[in-house]
């Protein structure tokens, strides 16, 4: 990771797809806007609380524990907004 603003927008662009693919299958499936609507919810915390975590790394003065942080962090994100695609193709291929 380049630097925390780059990992901050990284987050944000995160946030823009599952939120867009979420518009998307709303237009698609408007029965199942409240479902939808509540994995949108999600990653809006999910969203937050990562921006929580890249401003507080446990020990910021030891550059060696910021980068293992942000590597930690980011396959967290990898597995959180991954989670959240699966829960929305979940509903989009429910009859």
């Amino acid at each position: 990771m380049a630097n925390l603003r780059q990992l901050k927008k990284e987050i944000d662009y995160r946030l823009e797809e599952v939120v867009f693919d979420c518009d998307m299958a709303i237009c698609f499936q408007p029965k199942k806007e409240a479902e939808i609507f509540a994995i949108m919810e999600e990653a809006v915390a999910v969203r937050n609380a990562f921006f929580v975590k890249a401003n507080n790394p446990a020990e910021p003065h030891n550059r060696s524990l910021v980068r293992k942080h942000y590597a930690a962090l980011r396959c967290e994100m990898d597995e959180a907004f991954g989670g959240l695609f699966e829960k929305l193709s979940a509903i989009n291929e429910a009859k």
